[in-house]
């Protein structure tokens, strides 16, 4: 075991439950004590951390899928780093490990939580994104929960994030006839078309989204993957086709409403049009793991799938990274790096 180990290490509580948009004040960087690990332990300096659209939903405390997170106690979520102390057999001090205690410059865990990653495959903040959560997200979302099958016309909407970006090129690859994507800036549309492949994309806050969709899509969809909600899920309600499915992933679009959102006004069209609509957990789809990482190993290898990451440089910009995100200010995946 080293002798060297740090003895503090600083983390993010959350303090305050978000009134809508989540304040600086709610969150507070901490500073707490670092052991040498207990037996069945790792000590993992974290190198990359992530922060997702999901944990907005932790910080209420309400009951959903995930518990929420506790009040004065660090956040967790994603992260990857380097074991730098191990009382665990099979981690050894220099691993580099996976696991779910982001939010902090030095984890304490079982190691039993922890899943080692190479390096060499793929950066490694690759493994918080397309070859992580994310990257599983969009491909059990869009193969298994979409049923995607050769020659559908997809839409995806927030196409340029962690998932959606990912979503679209899938699609292509697995012989989508048309893939079309929504986002919120200029420069996000110019990269889903020449950079991602996809067939047409569109700014949604240029106009509303039913009419760019019906000109992107002029035969209809047959997929839709939803990570906004809202008045996207209306769009995509009116162009699916017949027998379309939707996998409703996210709604970032109403996560920091203080009200309730309506919703679509169409739903009678599910009926005529015999549509499925169905959520996506990744948590339900850890049986694809081995398979999606093969499958998208070899695409990166090739070049045939591309990915952004959005890195924010230093744990004191964990808020500001995670406000960022809600405001869609991320091409790809957002990640917290750490020094």
């Amino acid at each position: 075991m080293s002798a060297a180990l740090p003895t503090s290490s600083r983390e993010w509580h959350l303090v305050a439950r978000p009134h809508g948009w989540p304040k600086a004040e709610d969150f507070a960087l901490r500073e707490a004590a670092v052991a040498a690990p207990a037996e069945g332990r790792i000590l993992v300096r974290n190198k990359h951390f992530s922060v997702d659209p999901y944990m907005r939903g932790r910080m209420n405390d309400v009951k959903s899928y995930t518990p929420p997170f506790k009040l004065d106690h660090p956040m967790d979520g994603g992260a990857v780093g380097e074991v730098i102390a191990s009382n665990a057999e099979g981690f050894a001090v220099g691993d580099h490990v996976l696991h779910g205690l982001g939010w902090r410059e030095i984890a304490d865990l079982p190691a039993k939580h922890a899943v080692k990653v190479d390096p060499d495959i793929a950066p490694l903040s690759a493994y918080l994104g397309v070859l992580g959560m994310p990257g599983l997200t969009a491909y059990a979302g869009l193969f298994e929960v979409a049923s995607f099958k050769e020659g559908d016309a997809v839409f995806v909407s927030g196409a340029a994030g962690a998932v959606g970006s990912q979503v679209g090129q899938m699609a292509k690859l697995k012989g989508a006839s048309r893939v079309i994507g929504s986002a919120g800036s200029d420069e996000k549309v110019k990269l889903l078309v020449e950079e991602y492949g996809f067939d047409a994309a569109f700014n949604y806050k240029n106009g509303p989204v039913r009419d760019q969709l019906k000109e992107a899509a002029p035969d209809g969809i047959d997929v839709y993957f939803d990570n906004v909600g809202g008045e996207h899920l209306e769009a995509a309600i009116s162009s699916l086709n017949v027998h379309g499915r939707a996998t409703i992933c996210g709604m970032i679009a109403q996560y920091n409403a203080t009200e309730p959102t309506p919703g679509p006004n169409n739903m009678a069209m599910i009926i005529g049009k015999r549509l499925r609509l169905q959520g996506v957990l990744v948590s339900d789809h850890s049986d694809l793991q081995p398979q999606f990482v093969q499958e998208v190993a070899g695409w990166l290898a090739s070049g045939e799938l591309k990915f952004q990451e959005t890195k924010v440089e230093g744990i004191e910009k964990g808020y500001d990274a995670f406000v960022g995100l809600l405001r869609g200010e991320n091409t790809g995946k957002m990640i917290v790096s750490l020094a």
